[in-house]
């Protein structure tokens, strides 16, 4: 296809992060009156605000400032800004407000999303937004079993927020109508083209009445973004909000921190790193599942209560973690970059790369999941030796300065526990009501002396903190400052990702070690189907006609397969595999990002 058809004409308009800008609005001063002046100025209705004052929102974001207005006017809009600056607010609001005035039987709304946990993220959010609306909300998404989704589409619900894949699946069906549909939005658009949806997504806006007001949201904007807005976007408004500058010398607001340390002691390193840094609720990122398994059995060893989330989890279970992550009663999350999209977890606050990633964009991603809103956030990274001199790399790339610092010794570790032994106890006497333990002291005052008797209680304080468990020294290695970054071969950020497997079980090399010029498929059906390696390459071979050297590694998972192809041969398998039958079934077949 002529990349110079692609290219979307429209008048740009780009406002800078804190930029204020005036609309004028119809909005009547009493329907805002004893609101916050910021987001009535918008023009949102009083049921609106009065939640949003609930939930303690003060002043809108760039993004919310620039996006309602034309939103509540009907207009279609296409926006570009950065994940956590408050899109789901910014199309969220207007949505509901815009069907809350028009007919509720079938649903009115459609939110489009590229994974499972956006879905449920979002779907919350609408929830919450529009609790004085009593407006229904229903996540469509796969790994979810679908009588519970059909009998809540035959009660009836508003807004649909769904994955491409499970919506077009319900459209097959028939068990969604969309005829009534009055707002469709688009969110993390490049994400989900990314994922290799754009045919899901032109066979869903197909379906949609032409009267519909339609939002795109996007970190970026590459002419794919372009071609879709094109091409279902009418005379859109085009908001982009730029990054915020990072200033020669300012202090970032996530502090970024490195520590070298041979590769035996990493997990030693992480702990250790862990102990000092106390964190009440983190994000310990891993390359694969197998490493995410092993950290997180590693750290629940040490006392830590840790979840892992991977791809290779059921949904069940992955909502479960979730929720148990969101609610506190877990403070370590180790996770793939499968979790790098879609959480949005306000109170992270430290991020731990286990692993450098193999590209500096989903650094930047990994480490923006905290010091968000405001907050500060720390960023810290375990190194190995020969990965020291990427560090230049991503600091030219985040413009931010990164501490390399050296593991914390034994030595720390013993001062920073004995600190919080203290603390505690400083606590507890400004907490008073002591007088049933002073009885205790005084009976046994009788045999032992009083500074000795608060000895053995602070030393069991002390042991609560896990001071008497059994450490190893980590030895030192040189942190020296990065030198001057010269690309070598593979440069940094060119790699392909390892992703969520390690693991080739046909010739070829691992997931995440995928040969030049390969990229994914997905296939709709594995073990479960009766799947094997082997079939998938006789469809390949037979219906498609691409010859067996241009297949790579093929991994056979429970419920679906991926299967590495030549890039050139991936759109004609694709097709083929999307009009045959796979161990006499009709399969999604689709591209494939780790």
């Amino acid at each position: 296809m002529a990349r110079q058809h692609e290219q979307l004409v429209l008048p740009r308009k780009v406002y800078p992060p804190l930029m204020k800008h005036t609309t004028t609005h119809s909005q009547t001063e009493p329907a805002a009156k004893g609101f916050s002046p910021g987001f009535a100025a918008l023009g949102l209705e009083a049921s609106l605000l009065t939640t949003l004052e609930a939930l303690g929102y003060e002043e809108p974001t760039p993004i919310q400032r620039e996006a309602i207005p034309p939103l509540l006017e009907g207009r279609d809009l296409l926006g570009q800004a950065a994940t956590g600056t408050g899109k789901t607010a910014a199309f969220a609001l207007p949505l509901l407000q815009r069907i809350a005035h028009g007919p509720r039987q079938r649903p009115t709304a459609l939110v489009l999303v590229p994974t499972r946990e956006l879905a449920v993220q979002v779907s919350e959010a609408v929830q919450r937004y529009g609790k004085e609306l009593r407006i229904s909300v229903l996540a469509l998404y796969g790994g979810q079993a679908m009588g519970p989704q059909l009998q809540a589409l035959r009660r009836g619900v508003e807004v649909i927020v769904a994955t491409p894949g499970r919506a077009l699946d319900h459209l097959r069906r028939k068990t969604l109508k969309l005829a009534d549909l009055q707002v469709v939005v688009l969110d993390e658009a490049d994400e989900m083209l990314d994922m290799g949806f754009a045919d899901d997504l032109d066979a869903i806006l197909e379906q949609t009445p032409a009267t519909k007001q339609t939002a795109l949201f996007s970190a970026t904007m590459p002419p794919r973004i372009a071609s879709i807005a094109r091409r279902h976007l009418k005379n859109p408004v085009d908001v982009t909000i730029a990054r915020e500058p990072v200033k020669a010398g300012a202090a970032p607001r996530v502090q970024q921190t490195a520590y070298v340390v041979a590769r035996q002691h990493k997990v030693s390193a992480l702990a250790r790193v862990l102990d000092i840094a106390t964190p009440k609720s983190a994000l310990v990122f891993c390359r694969t599942r197998l490493e995410v398994d092993e950290v997180t059995a590693a750290l629940n060893g040490r006392g830590y209560r840790a979840e892992a989330i991977h791809g290779g989890m059921s949904q069940v279970q992955r909502d479960r973690v979730m929720q148990a992550f969101r609610s506190g009663q877990t403070e370590l999350l180790v996770a793939t970059d499968v979790a790098a999209r879609g959480l949005d977890i306000p109170s992270v606050s430290h991020v731990i790369n286990y692993d450098l990633p193999s590209s500096l964009e989903v650094y930047v991603h990994r480490i923006g999941r905290t010091g968000r809103a405001g907050r500060e956030g720390a960023a810290m990274t375990i190194i190995e030796p020969r990965e020291h001199r990427l560090l230049r790399a991503v600091e030219q790339h985040t413009k931010a300065k990164i501490t390399v610092a050296a593991v914390p010794s034994l030595g720390d570790l013993l001062a920073k526990r004995l600190e919080r032994t203290k603390t505690s106890i400083q606590e507890t006497l400004e907490a008073g009501e002591l007088e049933d333990f002073r009885r205790v002291v005084d009976a046994l005052s009788a045999s032992a002396e009083p500074a000795d008797i608060a000895a053995a209680a602070i030393k069991l304080v002390y042991r609560s903190h896990g001071g008497e468990r059994a450490e190893e020294e980590i030895p030192a290695v040189s942190t020296r400052a990065p030198e001057p970054y010269r690309p070598s071969r593979p440069a940094y950020g060119s790699a392909p990702q390892q992703g969520d497997r390690a693991r080739a079980p046909r010739g070829g090399p691992a997931r995440g070690g995928r040969a030049a010029g390969t990229v994914r498929v997905y296939v709709g059906a594995g073990r479960a189907a009766g799947i094997r390696p082997g079939d998938l390459v006789g469809a390949i071979a037979n219906e498609a006609g691409v010859p067996s050297r241009m297949i790579g590694a093929i991994e056979v998972e429970e419920r679906f397969s991926l299967v590495d192809v030549q890039e050139e041969a991936a759109r004609q398998i694709i097709e083929a595999l999307g009009r045959t039958r796979i161990k006499g079934q009709k399969v999604a077949v689709r591209l494939f990002r780790d």
